[in-house]
């Protein structure tokens, strides 16, 4: 387990808690989301998940708001794996991630989403949230937006963009869903504060150089 806290006492009265459960085939970004949000570090190796891994984060909301949230990092191989309904089984919500230069990885969210509507047949859904991952290399672009907004829209799911590479839009997605699952209202003004300007790349396209810096950013719906 790792923890990260950004509230001086981890023994706040009325703190309330939150599992937070990332889905999505493996290498699509899942542990570097998830350790760019608690720890804020990324690893350029990439190292599988087996099983899972968790996380915990506590986060200030507006009006004196304190909530953790315990993010749950699924293998990608898990999804026919014999405990998967016991990791989804509890969850408030669930992140369904894809590579946005992958489409098979956005394709099989189908998979992942039926996995969860099985485990909560007869129970209340969690929240869902659809999240590309790998904003830097939207040059590399494999699934249209459009794509992605009309599944997010035909399913009413909550909707980021991110870059876990640079860290954009990662501490402001989690806030808003934080925010939404403690039934909190948050304004533009509290969630712009969540945000992270980073430097990127400008890339030409045919010789793949960089050409210069500029302000990098995410979509978030």
């Amino acid at each position: 387990m790792h923890l990260a806290m950004d509230s001086d006492s981890d023994e706040d009265v009325g703190l309330q808690q939150f599992k937070v459960i990332i889905l999505g085939d493996g290498s699509v970004g899942k542990t570097s989301v998830a350790q760019r949000f608690t720890g804020d570090n990324f690893a350029q190796a990439y190292k599988q998940t087996i099983g899972l891994d968790f996380y915990a984060k506590q986060m200030a909301l507006p009006e004196g708001n304190e909530v953790t949230l315990q993010v749950w990092d699924i293998g990608g191989q898990s999804i026919g794996g014999n405990m998967i309904g016991n990791y989804v089984y509890g969850a408030h919500a669930v992140i369904m991630m894809y590579d946005i230069t992958n489409y098979q990885s956005f394709q099989n969210l189908d998979d992942w989403y039926r996995l969860v509507r099985k485990t909560y047949s007869t129970e209340k859904m969690p929240l869902i949230v659809l999240v590309g991952n790998k904003t830097d290399l939207s040059y590399q672009r494999a699934v249209r937006l459009q794509k992605h907004q009309d599944f997010a829209s035909l399913n009413d799911f909550m909707s980021f963009f991110v870059c876990a590479k640079s860290g954009d839009n990662i501490n402001a997605m989690f806030y808003r869903i934080a925010a939404r699952l403690a039934g909190v209202g948050v304004s533009k003004a509290d969630v712009d504060v969540q945000q992270r300007v980073v430097d990127a790349q400008v890339v030409d396209h045919p010789t793949m150089e960089p050409l210069a810096k500029s302000k990098q950013g995410c979509v978030a719906m």
